[in-house]
């Protein structure tokens, strides 16, 4: 729903526009630095907020997302990743169905 996020009201904190769309995204983080080129990035998946007018796009990290930034380790395991979107695009559902 346009200029809403969890059915409250918001503007744009760039242009006051309510022009505002929620979306789903997936997003590689990667280490800056020559020293991190051998780490993998961490993967999330957001919600992204973006501004339909001026482009500004917002989105929050979850907390296990970040304290894999703060502590500059790698992405968990492809299994708990699968969990973790499964538990943002499947509400209320434990597993993906098969086949």
């Amino acid at each position: 729903m346009r200029g809403q996020i969890a059915g409250v009201a918001m503007s744009c904190l760039s242009c006051v526009s309510d022009d505002q769309v929620e979306f789903a995204a997936e997003m590689i983080i990667h280490f800056s630095g020559l020293k991190n080129l051998h780490k993998p990035g961490v993967g999330i998946f957001p919600r992204l907020l973006v501004c339909l007018n001026c482009g500004l796009s917002q989105f929050t990290l979850q907390e296990p997302e970040l304290a894999h930034l703060v502590n500059g380790t790698p992405e968990p395991e492809p299994a708990t990743l699968v969990k973790r979107i499964e538990k943002l695009i499947l509400p209320g559902r434990t597993a993906l169905p098969s086949g």
